[in-house]
């Protein structure tokens, strides 16, 4: 039986882990959520969502420091936390894990990298995700979405493997998934999605479905996604498609061009996101930290290095940094904000 280690019992980690257990497979939760480990141990982890139902899982679940007493190694290790935690979650997952299995980033954001620098690059592999999920009390997480493809696995040097079929397989039991031999194509694909949505409705309390489908917030979302792309093929990176979207129309509707058809299929396609709110969304509510400097905030960074210029990633960034953290209050008064920075 295939052992799996899950490093951020959050909202996706909590949905993959229930589902896997549920499907048979070994797997132990860790988290720094004491309220959340006790919750799991007690009572089991509680699963809902319009193409779940709602159920109880009893799980594995340990807090960090049990570890320690852990005998027997792990065949996978999963690194769903956030990206500003990737380092220590690499370090903490890595020697829990066979040095002959695998580890895959399961992180918004581009963070790959970071997580082979930690635990070996060969021993390394990239999950794109593209289910919504939400958590907003201990032992509760709940996929949003209706969305029939959730994951794409793929190796860091774009290999046909059977290991990252293997994964894309068992991630089958949780939504529909399938490997990649474009994995850093697909990434740029899914920041853009990421940086258009995740600040938009941080800022302004909207969920993910509001941000594409109102016209105050989506031709922001637009010029967003645009630059991303821009960035992206600058550093040489082939982004097939944005939200199942051919990526090039964002950049020509962003340039001038007719955007009937793109709004059309945004607001069509919101429809499958139901009343989910992007993680960045849920951290503000919470008045945590967000990952505004491994979005927008990188992407611009990524842009100066090409030379592609970055205005609206650079406006929403400054925007949110503006607040200091946990003082973000979404409210949509908050565009007025970008707006006066890009006038």
């Amino acid at each position: 039986m295939t052992r799996v280690g899950i490093i951020g019992a959050g909202a996706i980690g909590g949905v993959v882990g229930g589902m896997l257990t549920r499907a048979g497979f070994d797997v132990t939760l860790f988290d720094h959520w004491t309220e959340h480990i006790d919750a799991m141990k007690r009572d089991g982890l509680r699963l809902s969502g319009p193409l779940l139902g709602d159920f109880r899982v009893p799980v594995k679940a340990l807090h960090m420091y049990e570890a320690q007493g852990l005998s027997e190694q792990f065949d996978i290790g999963i690194v769903a936390v956030k990206s500003y935690d990737t380092e220590w979650a690499a370090s903490f997952i890595s020697p829990l894990v066979r040095d002959d299995g695998a580890v895959v980033d399961f992180q918004n954001g581009i963070n790959d990298e970071r997580v082979a620098a930690v635990v070996g690059r060969e021993r390394t592999l990239g999950c794109v995700i593209t289910i919504g999920a939400g958590m907003y009390e201990p032992a509760h997480c709940m996929r949003t979405d209706t969305r029939t493809l959730g994951f794409k696995v793929g190796e860091l040097d774009g290999a046909d493997t059977d290991r990252a079929r293997e994964i894309a397989a068992m991630m089958a039991h949780v939504a529909g998934s399938e490997a990649t031999t474009n994995l850093w194509g697909e990434r740029w694909g899914k920041l853009a999605v990421n940086c258009m949505a995740n600040p938009i409705a941080g800022l302004t309390g909207y969920g993910s479905g509001e941000v594409r489908s109102r016209d105050d917030t989506r031709w922001l979302c637009i010029r967003i996604a645009a630059e991303v792309i821009e960035v992206g093929r600058a550093h040489g990176h082939n982004i097939e498609g944005v939200w199942g979207i051919d990526a090039q129309r964002f950049v020509d509707v962003a340039n001038g061009g007719d955007s009937t058809q793109l709004d059309a299929e945004l607001i069509a396609g919101a429809q499958a996101l139901g009343e989910g709110r992007p993680s960045f969304l849920q951290d503000v509510m919470r008045g945590r930290r967000v990952e505004i400097d491994a979005l927008n905030g990188w992407v611009v960074e990524q842009g100066r290095a090409v030379e592609v210029p970055t205005p609206v990633n650079e406006a929403v960034a400054e925007v949110v940094r503006s607040f200091p953290v946990g003082e973000l209050q979404s409210e949509p008064g908050n565009l007025g904000l970008i707006l006066e920075r890009l006038n």
